[in-house]
């Protein structure tokens, strides 16, 4: 874990002096002058590529430890079985099912 961040704070420290140093040198604008975009595209998909070299070469975090749990008692389900029951519906009587469980 520390190798992995003294890591990324190096990196992190150099992208941050680079963008510095690029940042600070100004030159004055002039119309029509293409070299200058296309030496700031270039420029561009050259650090985006730095960075992504950076981020891609990083090792993924290792996996979790494994975890054990101690076995539990569990009750047995309980019994049902379905009887007939005679039940009075207001007009007569009707021989219902009946769900039963212990």
């Amino acid at each position: 874990m520390r190798k992995t961040l003294g890591k990324s704070i190096r990196i992190s420290v150099a992208a941050s002096v680079t963008i510095a140093a690029l940042a600070s040198v100004s030159v004055p604008a002039q119309a029509g002058d293409g070299g200058a975009i296309a030496a700031g595209v270039i420029g561009g998909v050259a650090l985006g590529a730095l960075a992504g070299a950076a981020i891609a070469g990083s090792a993924p975090p290792p996996p979790p430890p494994p975890v054990y749990y101690a076995p539990v008692y569990a009750p047995p389900p309980p019994r049902c079985w379905w009887e007939p029951q005679q039940v009075w519906n207001g007009y007569a009587y009707i021989v219902q099912r009946v769900r039963v469980c212990n």
